[in-house]
């Protein structure tokens, strides 16, 4: 598979690029509607409102607020919508985000709210992998380094949690692993990897192995290695964590990928709906080819009728900026906004 340059280009082009890319893709590409683009619209309106105070987002309902991982998606969406710092609709309440993150970054490098989020390291990955998205579009050079200095403290944080069979848990002093977080963990690495921010050879080796461990005989993901049974919501976040890694022509992500075909489409599974298409589009949009063009029409199809009035989607329980975000994330894949989900 074709790697895109600008995952590799130096952090000054980089920012260029990036701060660019939204004025520089065609208006509307392959498989995008106008219906899509007003759903997305609305999406982000829902987003900019809800916004607290203090620039984070939290679960409107559901189980807990995690505002790191949360805030963090929300973010993402934003960019995914063609928003940096300093130009778009939303660039303030993207600084915003971006100031609450920075603010959130503790002592031993670890990314979290710890009055809010007992679970920690899922807020770190996803914190790790927005800041590492927005650190290219960053014009202000003392908020750059900030942002430099934060993400090369959350890289240290990973290595040191990292467990002995390669991946990593709830919380980062656990010594135990699972697939779930393994993932987020890894996604952030290589955003990170891409910015040119040192990220050891040994724990991305160390996480390859774990995925290639976790996989069962049919090609499905087990929750971790050792413990039986395929896992449909976890086989495609196993895809495009191997993508993620640089594994662009690995058998085993191609294998993995078949299993999803099989057993994963855009109207399921009912599990964690909204967190397994996250990760099957971005293996669909960056395998590319005939999965893509049949996948995404109907994933479009799928989250257009199922946004409600106030612009908001309810994702998998967990609360409408979750199932907002990820909506989002998920419907402006085709403009290729964020770095890490380029082809």
């Amino acid at each position: 598979m074709k790697k895109n340059v600008l995952l590799f280009a130096p952090i000054g082009i980089m920012a260029v690029f990036v701060c660019a890319m939204a004025q520089d893709v065609p208006s509307r590409p392959a498989g995008v509607t106008t219906e899509s683009e007003r759903a997305v619209a609305r999406g982000i309106e829902f987003l900019a409102n809800a916004q607290a105070k203090d620039g984070s987002w939290r679960n409107m309902g559901g189980r807990g607020s995690y505002p790191t991982a949360m805030t963090s998606l929300a973010g993402l969406a934003l960019i995914s919508a063609g928003n940096t710092p300093t130009r778009g609709k939303y660039a303030l309440h993207l600084r915003r985000g971006i100031g609450f993150i920075l603010g959130s970054s503790q002592r031993n490098g670890l990314i979290t709210d710890f009055q809010s989020e007992a679970r920690p390291m899922y807020g770190h990955g996803f914190s790790m992998l927005f800041l590492s998205q927005v650190y290219g579009m960053e014009e202000d050079r003392q908020r750059r380094d900030e942002i430099r200095k934060v993400l090369r403290r959350g890289v240290e944080l990973i290595a040191r949690s990292q467990s002995a069979q390669g991946g990593w848990n709830y919380t980062p002093d656990s010594g135990g692993d699972e697939g779930s977080v393994t993932i987020m963990q890894v996604q952030g690495l290589r955003g990170c990897r891409n910015v040119g921010i040192k990220v050891p050879k040994e724990v991305i080796d160390g996480a390859i192995r774990y995925i290639e461990n976790s996989t069962t005989s049919d090609g499905g993901i087990s929750y971790r290695v050792g413990q039986g049974g395929s896992r449909p919501s976890l086989a495609a976040p196993a895809a495009a964590c191997l993508y993620n890694a640089g594994k662009y022509d690995s058998p085993l992500a191609e294998r993995i990928l078949k299993y999803c075909d099989s057993h994963l489409s855009a109207d399921g599974p009912r599990g964690h709906y909204y967190y397994t298409q996250l990760y099957l589009a971005q293996a669909y949009y960056q395998a590319g080819g005939e999965r893509w063009e049949k996948y995404y029409p109907e994933i479009q199809k799928r989250l257009l009728n199922s946004q409600r009035d106030d612009g908001s989607w309810q994702g998998d329980n967990v609360g409408t900026t979750y199932g907002t975000a990820i909506a989002i994330i998920i419907l402006q894949l085709p403009y290729k906004n964020l770095p890490i989900c380029q082809r």
